[in-house]
């Protein structure tokens, strides 16, 4: 077996977890970085009622936790399914190098349609996620720009170095 292969397995193998733990949905993603797994993370979305636990989130959390950094530029990403669009966001901040995945979103997507509730329309998010606030579907409204420039304007003048 192959070095990427063993990482996939694992990832597969996370991902298997949500058969018999209750409130997890079978997503699992490995982080890897110099050849070792650095992060660890399997769906819990239901679990701990946050839709943000996503295998990929929560192996890029444990990563960041673990190396006590924000930036993951030198690591791997090896998952389950292909990354919805909140994942590959997650991925793109931290600067993951390159993403290996088993299933395709439309593989997933067919296999999983009458098991999650509610269901997830990947193609809008993904038209959603690229879009301006003022062009999505969803109404957004601009309020107290004013006041919220201030203070992250005084947080970047704070963390400027020194003339």
């Amino acid at each position: 077996m192959s070095t990427h292969e063993a990482f996939m397995q694992r990832a597969i193998d996370i991902s298997r977890e949500a058969l018999t733990k209750p409130g997890c949905n079978p997503f699992g993603a490995v982080v890897v970085r110099d050849g070792v797994i650095v992060g660890e993370g399997l769906n819990h979305a239901g679990a701990h009622f946050d839709p943000t636990s996503h295998g990929e989130v929560e192996a890029i959390r444990d990563a960041c936790r673990r190396l006590e950094c924000l930036e993951l530029k030198d690591c791997d990403l090896y998952t389950s399914c292909e990354p919805c669009a909140l994942c590959v966001a997650t991925m793109s901040v931290v600067g993951i190098r390159k993403l290996y995945y088993a299933a395709s979103l439309d593989q997933s997507g067919a296999a999983l349609s009458s098991a999650l509730r509610p269901a997830i329309d990947v193609a809008k998010v993904r038209s959603e996620a690229g879009r301006a606030a003022h062009d999505r579907d969803m109404p957004a409204e601009q309020i107290g720009a004013s006041a919220a420039l201030e203070i992250l304007d005084a947080w970047a003048k704070s963390k400027q170095a020194p003339a």
